[in-house]
C-alpha cells in the first residue's frame, strides 16, 4: 500500500484564453470543458487513487496570495477532499512551488510519493489516467522520478517533447534519452513517424525526498533560498505562507529546466509511462474548440448563438445574442466589457492583444466587470462620469470588511435577503425594497446576517470611483 500526496500546481494566467481569463480569474478556474473548473477537475483525478489500493493524503495546492479564496472556494465544493493551499507571495515558476510541497509533504518526518499535476488540463478517459497513475505510483517507490509523456497524435508545434525508448511489447514504462525543446512542424512530422517521442505533459510522481535531493544536487541555489523561505513561514489554516522577502529572491525557473532535463544519464534515474487518456492542456482557443461538443458543421456553441451557413467556429456567448452568417474557423468569445474575434488557426496569437493591452494599462487583462471576493462578488453594471453602479451579492454569513471612502459616498438598495449595515456607530438591518445611505469619509460595513445571499444595487457618487480608495479598519480575509 502506498502513501501519495496529490500536488496541484495552480499558478499562471491563461493569457491565451483571454478575455474569458484574466490575471484576476485565469483559465483554471474558469468550466471549459465538463460541469467543474479545470482545477476541480485535476484535484478529483488524483483523488480517484484513493478508490484503489492507494491511500491518498491530504491535496497540497500552490496557488498564488490573489486566488487564495478562489481555490478554496472550489476546493469546497468538492465535500471529499482534504487539502492545504501554500501561498506563493509572487510568482517564481514550477521548481520553487514543487520544493514547497516537498517541504511540506515530509514535515512530519514521512516520505510520501508526490502526484504533480498542473491545474489547467483535461482528460476525457478518467479510467486510462488512473492506470497511468498507478503505474507511475509502483515506478516512484522505487525512487525513480516518472513523467507522464502523452501518446502523440498530430504534428504538434506547441509542445515539447520526450525522446524514449521504444520498448517491444506492451511496456508502459520507457526509458528517458532526452528532452527536446518545441520543434517547427516538419521535425515534429518526423517525431510522430519515429514512434519514440512524446508530449511533455508537465505531470510528475516522485519521492518528496527525491524531489529534494535531486534540486540540491542540480540547483543548490532554488533549494537552499526554498527551504530559508520555508523556514520563515506562517500558518494561517488552511493557508501556509513561506517568507515573502527572502521568497521573492528566489531565481524563478520551472521544474523541467531545473532537474527534469538534466536527469537522462545522471545518477537520477527517470521513466516516462505513456499517457493516451483524450489529454489536452486547452492552451489556446483551438485547443478549446477541439474539447467541445460540435454539430455537424463542426460549430462548438455555449451561450445564446445564432449561426447560418457557418463551419468550424467557437463562439462563447456570456451575456448577449451573438449571430454569425457565412463565417468559417472563427473564434468569438464574447464577455460583458470585451469580445475577442479571432481566425482559429491564430489562436495562439491572443497573447499579444493582453500584452497590448497591459502596455495601455487598461483593466481588462486583469479583471472581469463581474469580479469575485471572499464574501461573494459585485458587478460594475453602469458607470460615467462621478457616478459607478454596481450588483453586490454577499454570501450568507459573510461580510466585506469595516471601511471607508475619501472620495465617494454610496447609497444601499436591498433586492434580495437581509442586510445589517454599520454606518457610524449605529447597526441597522434592511430587508427587500428598503435603502441607506452612507456618507463620503463615514466608516461602514455591510454583512449578510441570513441563511440565503444577500443581493444589494450600490450606487455610488463621487469625485473618484476607483477600487484603490479603500481604507480598511477589519477584515476576517486578512487582506
Amino acid at each position: 500500500m502506498n502513501n501519495i500526496i496529490p500536488v496541484i500546481l495552480c499558478g499562471g494566467s491563461g493569457t491565451r484564453l483571454w478575455p474569458l481569463s484574466r490575471a484576476g480569474f485565469p483559465k483554471q478556474f474558469l468550466s471549459l470543458s465538463g460541469t467543474n473548473s479545470l482545477f476541480q477537475q485535476a484535484v478529483e483525478r488524483i483523488n480517484a487513487l484513493s478508490d484503489t489500493d492507494i491511500v491518498v493524503g491530504e491535496t497540497l495546492v500552490v496557488t498564488n496570495e490573489e486566488h487564495r479564496f478562489l481555490a478554496l472556494d472550489q476546493l469546497r465544493e468538492l465535500k471529499s477532499v482534504s487539502a492545504t493551499l501554500l501561498l506563493e507571495p509572487v510568482g517564481r515558476n514550477t521548481a520553487p512551488a514543487l520544493t514547497l510541497a516537498a517541504l511540506q509533504a515530509t514535515s512530519n518526518g514521512e516520505d510520501p510519493i508526490l502526484v504533480v499535476t498542473p491545474a489547467d488540463q483535461t482528460v476525457t478517459d478518467s479510467a486510462a489516467f488512473t492506470r497511468a497513475l498507478r503505474d507511475s505510483v509502483r515506478a516512484a517507490v522505487t525512487g525513480v522520478i516518472v513523467i507522464l509523456g502523452i501518446t502523440p497524435v498530430r504534428p504538434e508545434t506547441g509542445y515539447g517533447y520526450i525522446k524514449h525508448k521504444n520498448e517491444p511489447g506492451q511496456h508502459q514504462e520507457h526509458a528517458v534519452i532526452e528532452f527536446v525543446e518545441k520543434p517547427d512542424l516538419v521535425t515534429a512530422q518526423a517525431y510522430l513517424d519515429s514512434g519514440e517521442y512524446a508530449w511533455n505533459s508537465g505531470m510528475f510522481v516522485l519521492k518528496a525526498s527525491t524531489w529534494l535531493r535531486a534540486l540540491r544536487h542540480f540547483q543548490i541555489d532554488i533549494a537552499t533560498a526554498t527551504e530559508q523561505a520555508w523556514a520563515g513561514k506562517t500558518v494561517d489554516a488552511p493557508f501556509i505562507r513561506p517568507d515573502k522577502a527572502i521568497f521573492a529572491n528566489i531565481p524563478s525557473e520551472s521544474i523541467d529546466y531545473a532537474v527534469i532535463e538534466h536527469c537522462p544519464g545522471s545518477e537520477f534515474q527517470i521513466q516516462m509511462v505513456s499517457l493516451a487518456a483524450g489529454w489536452n492542456d486547452l492552451g489556446a482557443w483551438d485547443a478549446v474548440w477541439s474539447v467541445q461538443a460540435r454539430d455537424a458543421s463542426g460549430n462548438a456553441h455555449l451561450g445564446d448563438v445564432l449561426a447560418a451557413d457557418s463551419r468550424n467556429t467557437l463562439v462563447h456567448a456570456t451575456s448577449r445574442l451573438v449571430s454569425l452568417v457565412g463565417v468559417e474557423n472563427l473564434v468569438v468569445i464574447e464577455t460583458p466589457d470585451a469580445v475577442l474575434v479571432a481566425n482559429k488557426s491564430c489562436s495562439q496569437d491572443v497573447k499579444h492583444i493582453v500584452t497590448a493591452l497591459n502596455q495601455q494599462k487598461r483593466g481588462e487583462p486583469v479583471l472581469h466587470r463581474k469580479a469575485h471576493r471572499p464574501w461573494g462578488w459585485y458587478d460594475s453594471i453602469d458607470e460615467a462620469d462621478r457616478f459607478k453602479v454596481k450588483r453586490i451579492q454577499v454570501k450568507p454569513k459573510a461580510s466585506l470588511s469595516l471601511q471607508m471612502h475619501y472620495h465617494r459616498a454610496e447609497h444601499w438598495i436591498v433586492v434580495k435577503g437581509t442586510a445589517e449595515i454599520t454606518c457610524g456607530d449605529k447597526t441597522i438591518t434592511l430587508t427587500e425594497n428598503q435603502s441607506t445611505y452612507i456618507p463620503l469619509g463615514e466608516v461602514h460595513r455591510l454583512s449578510n446576517p441570513g441563511t440565503i445571499p444577500l443581493e444589494i444595487i450600490e450606487v455610488q457618487s463621487g469625485s473618484y470611483l476607483g477600487e484603490d480608495d479603500i481604507v480598511r479598519f477589519e477584515d476576517k480575509y486578512g487582506r
